[in-house]
C-alpha cells in the first residue's frame, strides 16, 4: 500500500527543489530523514517536512511497520507563478520585466519494503 504527502504551492522553484528529491528517492525512510536533516539546501528542509508527514500518514495504519518504509517516489513539479500587483524589475534596453515568483508542488510517496 502506498502512503502519500504533498506540499502544494511551496515558495521555491522546482529547479531548486529537485536535487533534494533526487537525493532521497529509493532510500529507506530513516536514512532519508537523516540525510535531509544535514543537507544545507532549502529544498531539503521542505522535503523533510513532507517526508515526516508521509510517515505520520503511514503510522495511522496499524498493520504497517514504519521502519520498513521506503521512499518510492519524490517529485518537485512546477506550480503557478505568483505575479503580485504590478511589480517589475529592470530589463535590457530600458524595458520593464515582471517579477516571476515561482512555486512548486512537492510530492512524496512511500511504500512498504518487501521482505
Amino acid at each position: 500500500m502506498d502512503f502519500r504527502a504533498s506540499h502544494r504551492y511551496a515558495h521555491i522553484s522546482a529547479k531548486k527543489a529537485r536535487p533534494a528529491a533526487n537525493l532521497i528517492r529509493g532510500m529507506d525512510v530513516n536514512r532519508a530523514l537523516q540525510v535531509l536533516e544535514v543537507h544545507p539546501s532549502r529544498g531539503a528542509y521542505l522535503f523533510r517536512k513532507v517526508l515526516a508527514s508521509a510517515v505520520a500518514n503511514a503510522s495511522q495504519d496499524e498493520g504497517v511497520d514504519v521502519n520498513r518504509l521506503v521512499v518510492q517516489d519524490a517529485r518537485a513539479d512546477g506550480g503557478p507563478l505568483l505575479h503580485g500587483r504590478a511589480r517589475f524589475r529592470p530589463g535590457s534596453m530600458g524595458r520593464a520585466m515582471p517579477i516571476r515568483r515561482r512555486t512548486s508542488h512537492l510530492l512524496v510517496t512511500l511504500s512498504e519494503q518487501e521482505s
